[in-house]
């Protein structure tokens, strides 16, 4: 690893992508921490060697306590399904805390979880702005940073597109993805602490295979290793339809559209020559589901 850069917080370890992250950075020898919510809750989601700071981002005293004595943080932060537009954002005012709790507690690497997604152009989205907003806070943070920008992570596919055993799929994609496991991404999380030359960069994250979210899908259920599912279809429209009643089918018809329209050709070679490449591939990351 990166000479002195040894202590790791990571916000949002509990998450979908902040757990395999998590655990890649234990397994790679660094003394991890977190900051969470609730101990008690986020104990048996979190390898036993990871110390747990209670706090929130959005209380700039506990950042500071918990930022205290680490060499770098790993932010997993999202816009939540339910968030309104004219309110706290953990992904923008708590980044903003974050970063100055670290700027004055001397972290020395940032490290940020972006996407691909937000510079889909085809509409004009306030989720999709506040995550460019996000990046830019920590590109003129004046701290060294690290971004990634990922594809879409295997893990969506058994958690937030699950329901029951069935794996939900909405509209036609136009274009494959590059899908890649947690795993993988979190190893290259990894790598990045440990090379110095990582500071200041931004990384596309890939995985080794493109497929339309419905042959993902299809994949997914023939080799899932604990389960039998199924894939199940409905109409882009019929989202968009409940989504003017309900927020959390407002953001998954943005989003949706989105991933279903957006092209995207490969751009992970510069990621896998200097932290590792993905080699995960759907039907690997099923069998050991």
């Amino acid at each position: 690893m990166e000479p002195g850069l040894r202590r790791v917080l990571v916000i949002g370890a509990t998450g979908m992508m902040g757990r395999p992250v998590t655990q890649e950075l234990v397994a790679a020898g660094f003394e991890v921490s977190a900051l969470v919510r609730d101990v008690a809750r986020a104990r048996p989601q979190l390898p036993a060697a990871v110390q747990l700071f209670p706090g929130d981002v959005a209380d700039a005293a506990s950042l500071r306590a918990a930022l205290a004595g680490h060499d770098a943080v790993y932010l997993n932060l999202s816009v939540r399904q339910t968030e309104r537009e004219r309110a706290f954002h953990p992904e923008l005012q708590g980044l903003e805390n974050v970063l100055t709790a670290a700027r004055a507690t001397g972290v020395r690497r940032v490290v940020y979880l972006s996407s691909l997604i937000k510079d889909y152009a085809g509409f004009r989205w306030w989720v999709f702005g506040l995550k460019k907003q996000a990046a830019e806070l920590v590109r003129r943070s004046g701290l060294p940073y690290t971004i990634f920008h990922p594809s879409a992570f295997m893990e969506t596919l058994v958690n937030t597109q699950l329901a029951g055993p069935f794996i939900l799929v909405a509209g036609q994609a136009r274009h494959p993805m590059h899908w890649v496991s947690g795993r993988d991404y979190g190893r290259q999380v990894a790598a990045a602490l440990r090379r110095p030359a990582a500071a200041g960069r931004e990384y596309v994250v890939q995985g080794p295979q493109a497929f339309t979210t419905l042959e993902a899908a299809r994949e997914v259920s023939r080799h899932h290793g604990s389960r039998r599912l199924r894939v199940a279809y409905a109409p882009l429209g019929l989202i968009k339809l409940f989504g003017q009643l309900l927020p959390r089918m407002n953001y998954g018809y943005h989003l949706i559209e989105a991933l279903n329209e957006m092209p995207e050709p490969f751009r992970a070679e510069a990621t896998w020559q200097e932290l590792g490449p993905a080699t995960e591939t759907l039907r690997d990351f099923a069998a050991r589901q």
